[in-house]
């Protein structure tokens, strides 16, 4: 995807999360480690305010507070995503501060878009609405995976290099990606947004949606990496 397709994605999925925060806040979140939508809320919006301060003052140190009146959840969280938007609207080949190559503001355009992306995901589930994924922006996050989160996993220590190879195939996009050394054991094949959902341990890898050939078992070793954070 383009970086300006980027950032509009990022405000509609901005907008779909806010719209989930008329919703029960005390619903749980089935994937995020026992938060609430509320918690998830506190998340995405620091997460907002601290990629902008990376665009805006150049370092990754900026820890925000979320309010604690609940009633003051959903004004808050609009004011950071107006915050995070104005950053982005920067050149986006300008620099700015990252945790992974390129250090430009265009990493951010990317990686908000995609954060924002899943965890609306996550919102809309835990209020029994869940929406398909943009086909596009999902295969965008795939390779997300690939190319930033697996090798910044790596270089944490947080995982252990893959010993064999996995192909992943987006059924609805013709996309395919190859992660670990040699010719691959498995194939896997689905939609972008199900390998997306996958990946980020939101469907199960044995889940019917995801088709396998080759060695499941081996080529399901080789995604526990841990890919992800």
């Amino acid at each position: 995807m383009d970086s300006l397709s980027l950032l509009t994605r990022t405000q509609h999925e901005l907008q779909a999360f806010r719209a989930c925060l008329d919703g029960d806040l005390d619903a749980p979140v089935e994937h995020c480690d026992g938060w609430t939508l509320r918690d998830l809320a506190g998340h995405l919006g620091t997460g907002n305010l601290w990629a902008a301060a990376a665009v805006t003052e150049g370092h990754g140190d900026h820890r925000p507070r979320v309010p604690r009146d609940p009633a003051e959840l959903a004004g808050w969280f609009e004011e950071t995503c107006s915050v995070l938007l104005d950053a982005l609207r920067a050149d986006p080949s300008a620099p700015a501060w990252t945790f992974h190559p390129p250090h430009t503001v265009g990493f951010w355009r990317r990686r908000r878009c995609l954060e924002t992306l899943v965890h609306r995901w996550d919102a809309e589930n835990a209020l029994g609405t869940a929406r398909p994924l943009d086909t596009e922006t999902a295969a965008e996050g795939v390779a997300e995976v690939f190319d930033t989160m697996a090798p910044r996993q790596l270089a944490r220590g947080r995982a252990v290099p893959p010993g064999q190879a996995v192909r992943l195939v987006s059924a609805d996009t013709g996309a395919s990606w190859v992660h670990g050394p040699g010719t691959p054991v498995a194939t896997a094949s689905a939609t972008a947004a199900d390998l997306l959902l996958m990946l980020w341990g939101r469907v199960p890898g044995d889940d019917g949606r995801i088709v396998w050939e080759g060695d499941r078992a081996a080529g399901l070793r080789v995604l526990d990496g841990p890919l992800v954070p």
